[in-house]
């Protein structure tokens, strides 16, 4: 599957599919860790992955939102958008479960059982999905459930594990997406047992065209989005993992919306965050409710070429209808600026990257180059800033990005 990802997937991605790509993790099949009698949905083969894949590209559209509900092209000239299609609705018990051989984690929970298949995902749901390209990873797979939510959370642990010390990581997709795009994206649960960490992934709520989409904000969402709490949907939800084992930090990985997300909940001091890693998402140009926000590291990688979330941020003009208050969001620098003054770090005058990384597949050439600030950081604090001379809002991605950004991610301990 990994030859997939690596060969087939890159030539129909960047003709088709902009803003995600990549695909699962290769080995042989491998049957999830679950209860004796719960249904195991069967691996998905190469055929299935590409039709997948093909209808992705076919459905996504090249938008991301901004706080006014409003959209951007990623395309000049391109007007039309195509709703992803809603799946069937979730028809399961609304308390939180997992299953796994390791029935205890959750004692006072219903394991799923035969003869229920009303309270299995949707056969083509992203929880299903999502457990289809996570499965040969080696580790165990648990689904947890919200009250409030419709889908599932896919929590994926390694073998081993130490109490008090694993850490877990939220990897939260972008505007349109869903958690198994994510993991195709960005494969972290490829290193789940490797390097020793549990992986979570979400999904947000639906628009009315049945986009989905996280809210980081602290006000209702405009034009046909809801206002779901998603700080304190995200937090319960780390907090409903650590009932399944007692993880040690926590660490945020969003792209675009999801980046957007990562920031937010940070600002909003989650219990346990060590770090967060941004893709092509940054955080509005106003943001008040950073203001006493505990010091985090952050890493923030974004392309030049960036035309949905431009690097250099986007402040337009106040808007009458929102109460006069500026858009957008604010510039990759400027991200690393705000956190790195919440740290005490010092901007120097002529800051120089420590290395230059090759990345991005679709761009020649060693593009990466990564700043680090250094001077007067809190301790334990690391302000990172990849630039990606030349990519664009979805990199061509691969191992190396993988790697690099799990070991950037558990370094920061």
């Amino acid at each position: 599957m990994a030859r997939l990802r690596r060969t087939v997937l890159p030539a129909v991605l960047a003709a088709a599919w902009m803003v995600y790509s990549g695909c699962s993790g290769d080995g042989p099949t491998r049957t999830p860790d679950v209860a004796p009698e719960a249904e195991v949905a069967p691996a998905m083969s190469d055929e299935m992955l590409l039709s997948y894949v093909e209808e992705v590209g076919k459905r996504h559209r090249l938008w991301e939102e901004n706080r006014l509900g409003q959209w951007r092209l990623q395309e000049p000239g391109q007007t039309e958008t195509v709703p992803a299609p809603t799946p069937p609705p979730y028809k399961g018990v609304r308390t939180p479960e997992a299953t796994s051989k390791d029935e205890s984690a959750l004692p006072a929970k219903e394991q799923w059982s035969k003869g229920k298949d009303d309270r299995l995902p949707p056969e083509d749901s992203a929880v299903e999905r999502t457990v289809r390209l996570v499965e040969d990873s080696g580790g165990k797979i648990y689904y947890l459930d919200h009250l409030e939510r419709e889908d599932r959370t896919v929590l994926v642990t390694p073998l081993e594990i130490v109490d008090g010390e694993t850490p877990l990581i939220v990897s939260l997709h972008g505007f349109g997406g869903d958690s198994a795009e994510q993991a195709t994206y960005v494969p972290l649960h490829e290193r789940v047992n490797t390097d020793g960490f549990a992986l979570l992934l979400p999904n947000g709520t639906r628009d009315d065209d049945g986009n989905r989409f996280w809210n980081p904000t602290d006000r209702c969402c405009e034009s046909g989005k809801t206002g779901e709490d998603d700080v304190a949907y995200l937090t319960e939800l780390v907090a409903e993992a650590r009932k399944v084992r007692d993880f040690g930090p926590v660490y945020f990985f969003g792209y675009s919306n999801g980046g957007f997300m990562s920031y937010h909940i940070a600002c909003k001091g989650l219990p346990g965050l060590r770090a967060v890693a941004s893709l092509a998402g940054t955080s509005y140009v106003e943001d008040s409710s950073c203001g006493d926000a505990p010091g985090v590291s952050v890493l923030h990688i974004h392309g030049t070429a960036d035309n949905v979330i431009l690097f250099e941020g986007d402040q337009s003009e106040p808007d009458p209808e929102d109460d006069g208050e500026p858009a957008f969001y604010t510039g990759a620098q400027d991200m690393v600026m705000r956190w790195g003054r919440m740290a005490g770090c010092d901007w120097p005058e002529h800051l120089q990257p420590y290395a230059t990384l090759d990345l991005d597949q679709y761009v020649p050439g060693s593009e990466t180059q990564a700043f680090r600030l250094e001077s007067g950081c809190a301790e334990g604090i690391n302000i990172e800033l990849w630039i990606g001379v030349g990519s664009s809002h979805s990199p061509g991605y691969g191992d190396a990005f993988v790697d690099a950004l799990v070991d950037w991610i558990l370094s920061q301990d």
